[in-house]
């Protein structure tokens, strides 16, 4: 995959103030620390996180969705009418239907014209919708477009916790520790076409591998509890998925550099995928990325599923982390398993 005519023109995003600290997390472990004579401190040594956000209870994903896009509205000078798609790409959604886009596209004001849709893949959603509107924006279709995404943790990891102390195994407790780790956000990306705008930063190429054989290690869905009502579950087998994901991260790398036509050290700048102090270590060792050219936010956000790279990619930029000309590698990493790594000329 390769742009011409596309620009990254403005990313934002909103954070909840509530801050959680790992070890608010770990008091609440305590029948199950018992049962396996297990020390506090395991949760933050193991991954690296020390706090992540929750929202409120009860939030509507798409109201947070659209606070962070009328932040990157107002930041591209881009109106609500001039947008030619709102996609929604968040794991958590206000319904399976309508749309959750339909409901972020109202509070942006948009036209009738509009495309306005979600679009679901684990973690990998936010980069997907990007290189849909991308690839629109090629075709001449459309001038400007939207994505938009926000995920609540709360939930899925208040739940983990009641079945680790339920069923308090030593296997209970490994399916259940990635999901500790999740955190709380929303972000929103406005591309353009080259010329709608003023923005330097270009959207130059992408690649995406998938390995769909290993969909079964990291799960999160309904299913009925004791009495017949409906739960959300997340098992994650772990090291499975840091196995296989690095060695799929490993191969589109090589076609990343291959597409872009740049080599590793060329690379200026990259955001991976914010899952924890372990998978970083390791990806950035098999690609051969020096870790001072990567920028990270999971020792104070956590995992944020879809909202994690751009997230952090907006960081990066508030931090002077990215400079103008940098070459920027997004890579993304989602259950499934599948990758999407995008080239930016910062």
């Amino acid at each position: 995959m390769r742009w011409n005519r596309v620009c990254v023109e403005a990313i934002a995003y909103e954070l909840p103030d509530e801050r959680i600290p790992t070890a608010a997390l770990e008091a609440k472990l305590k029948p199950i620390y018992s049962a396996l004579n297990l020390e506090g401190g395991q949760v933050e040594a193991l991954t690296g996180i020390t706090e992540r956000r929750f929202w409120p209870p009860g939030p509507r994903m798409s109201e947070c969705a659209a606070r962070a896009g009328k932040r990157a509205l107002e930041a591209s000078g881009v109106p609500g009418t001039d947008l030619g798609a709102v996609i929604y790409a968040g794991v958590c959604r206000d319904n399976l239907e309508p749309a959750t886009a339909c409901a972020v596209a109202e509070a942006l004001g948009t036209g009738p014209d509009t495309l306005v849709f979600d679009v679901s893949n684990a973690c990998l959603g936010v980069l997907n919708g990007m290189v849909e509107i991308a690839n629109r924006i090629e075709l001449g279709q459309i001038r400007a477009g939207i994505v938009v995404s926000a995920e609540s943790s709360r939930e899925i990891v208040e739940s983990t916790i009641a079945r680790m102390n339920a069923d308090p195994t030593l296997e209970r407790y490994r399916l259940g520790l990635a999901t500790l780790t999740g955190g709380s956000g929303a972000v929103a990306v406005v591309l353009t076409e080259v010329g709608f705008s003023d923005s330097e930063h270009r959207l130059i190429a992408g690649t995406a591998l998938s390995a769909p054989e290993h969909h079964r290690i990291c799960r999160w869905g309904p299913t009925r509890g004791l009495l017949g009502e409906t739960v959300n579950l997340m098992d994650t087998d772990a090291s499975q998925v840091l196995t296989h994901g690095v060695v799929l991260g490993q191969q589109t790398w090589g076609k990343f550099l291959a597409t872009t036509g740049w080599r590793t050290e060329d690379v200026d700048r990259v955001i991976t995928h914010q899952v924890g102090a372990g998978h970083r270590r390791e990806v950035l060792g098999r690609l051969g990325v020096d870790p001072a050219r990567d920028f990270s936010t999971f020792a104070t956000l956590g995992n944020i599923g879809t909202v994690s790279v751009p997230l952090t990619t907006a960081r990066a930029a508030e931090a002077g982390f990215l400079r103008a000309g940098d070459r920027v590698g997004l890579l993304g990493i989602g259950s499934g398993l599948n990758c999407l790594m995008l080239g930016v000329q910062w």
